[in-house]
């Protein structure tokens, strides 16, 4: 009986724990400890080739997508840009710029949804249209996954597997989306900069000022960019 108890308690314990991780990563910018064990969900990647990865998860705002290919051919950087399928739909020419330009595609749905609210089968039905037109516009095969807003379940996890995605998260969120100061994109991306984190962006007006800075920390700090396959080794 004491045994039962005990391991009730522990178990209790550490759901507290994990809930409270997963808060403050929230809250802070940084993506929280893996809660879900799957051999395809990552929040980061090998440290040991001083590789750091620039996401942009975009659903708007062609003009700026531009301004940051231009940016990025500047500083000679690679980034993975995680693209929604309803966007993609009316911007097939910038989706294959991004593409023809060297950089990395993966998607980020079609409707921007949550789904961590989602079945197995509706998140396949949300997941594999963007995949679809991602790799006719392109010619290349999408092997990566970004979920809006970060939120995911097992039923979005099983969905990826099957169609063999890859589920990316992030280590640090600028939160440009939501603050729109040029100095906190640039400290949330770049405070105490690792190898192997993912730092997650969104085409944004402020965002756009704010990447020259943040690729110059990342040079001189020893590291460079890569695309998140190169940053998984792969």
């Amino acid at each position: 009986m004491k045994s039962k108890l005990f391991t009730c308690l522990t178990n209790f314990v550490l759901i507290l724990v994990v809930t409270a991780v997963s808060l403050v990563g929230f809250f802070s910018g940084n993506a929280a400890a893996v809660i879900y064990e799957s051999e395809n969900l990552y929040y980061g990647g090998k440290e040991e080739h001083s590789q750091v990865g620039l996401t942009f998860n975009v659903y708007e705002a062609t003009n700026n997508v531009l301004k940051i290919l231009d940016i990025l051919d500047e500083y000679e950087a690679k980034a993975t840009f995680f693209i929604g399928g309803s966007w993609a739909d009316d911007n097939v020419d910038c989706v294959r710029e991004i593409f023809n330009r060297g950089h990395e595609l993966g998607s980020h749905g079609y409707f921007h949804k949550d789904h961590s609210k989602m079945t197995h089968d509706a998140n396949l039905e949300e997941i594999r249209p963007s995949i679809k037109l991602l790799e006719m516009i392109c010619g290349r095969k999408v092997t990566l996954f970004a979920p809006p807003s970060g939120a995911f379940g097992n039923g979005t996890l099983t969905a990826c597997e099957a169609l063999e995605l890859k589920v990316i998260m992030w280590s640090r969120d600028t939160i440009d989306w939501r603050d729109k100061d040029v100095n906190t994109v640039v400290k949330r991306a770049t405070e105490n900069l690792k190898a192997g984190e993912f730092i997650l962006m969104h085409p944004k007006d402020w965002t756009v000022e704010a990447l020259p800075e943040i690729l110059k920390y990342i040079r001189n700090g020893g590291l460079k960019t890569a695309t998140i396959s190169e940053c998984l080794g792969e």
